[in-house]
């Protein structure tokens, strides 16, 4: 993971060769506080509103989450879906040159943005949150090639405690089976071949404003939220435009923007 000062609007060639290799890095501090302050503000507002499209921890099922959505804390938020229709703060910030710049750099200008995938607040609740398994986003994606990025964006602290992200660096760049997987597309952790990659995960803890590029095939996990406070993450994926949506997927379901 490498530092970046705020002020510089690209990677240094030294960063995008780490991305390249580890298929993930971190850059510190680079969101402003202004926008974290009015995602955040759109997050409690649309949140505390039940506003909007919305996935609730039940209807992903995964370990910790409530049974059903009529099940206690079945109502709990996992995520806040179609970000861009919530506000025009996320239209502005994409465009950012020291957001777009970066981009351009791992996915090769001009850079598209999907909005039929990722596009969403994040939110992990302290009761009711629930455990990811390692596996790799683009698992259910549909496009000429594997080859997007995504950019979490912290709106505050991360930290094991309530649930950041882990990577395994280098995976996107190896090639994996079926017989890898379990029936939910999750790495198998029962695998003695896997354990040297399980062995090398890292923690991506992270402060308000820091943002996380990683590699949509890089695989990665998360526990469930053990603190007292409701973690917020904005969270959004691009491509380059040689590489569109199979017609009739999911994938290609919804408009796309061309940044």
């Amino acid at each position: 993971m490498l530092e970046s000062a705020v002020s510089q609007v690209c990677f240094s060639d030294e960063e995008v060769r780490s991305f390249e290799r580890d298929g993930y890095i971190i850059q510190r501090g680079l969101m402003p506080e202004s926008y974290i302050n009015r995602i955040l503000d759109v997050a409690r507002r649309d949140a505390g509103l039940h506003y909007g499209d919305i996935e609730y921890e039940a209807d992903v099922q995964y370990p910790g989450a409530p049974t059903s959505v009529e099940a206690e804390g079945g109502r709990t938020i996992r995520r806040l879906k179609q970000a861009f229709s919530r506000d025009p703060v996320f239209s502005q910030m994409v465009k950012e040159p020291f957001l777009l710049n970066r981009l351009r750099q791992l996915v090769g200008p001009p850079v598209v943005m999907p909005l039929a995938h990722h596009n969403c607040i994040m939110t992990k609740h302290p009761k009711y949150s629930s455990d990811t398994g390692w596996h790799q986003d683009i698992r259910f994606w549909n496009f000429k090639t594997s080859e997007l990025v995504n950019a979490w964006v912290a709106l505050g602290d991360e930290t094991l405690a309530n649930g950041c992200l882990r990577l395994l660096p280098g995976t996107h760049r190896m090639q994996w089976s079926a017989a890898n997987l379990d029936e939910g597309l999750f790495l198998r952790e029962d695998l003695p071949e896997h354990r040297i990659h399980l062995d090398s995960a890292v923690t991506a803890e992270l402060k308000a404003g820091d943002v996380l590029f990683f590699h949509a095939r890089c695989f990665h996990a998360a526990t469930r939220n053990n603190s007292e406070n409701t973690k917020y993450s904005a969270v959004f994926t691009f491509r380059s435009l040689d590489n569109p949506p199979v017609e009739g997927s999911h994938s290609a379901a919804l408009p796309e923007l061309l940044l």
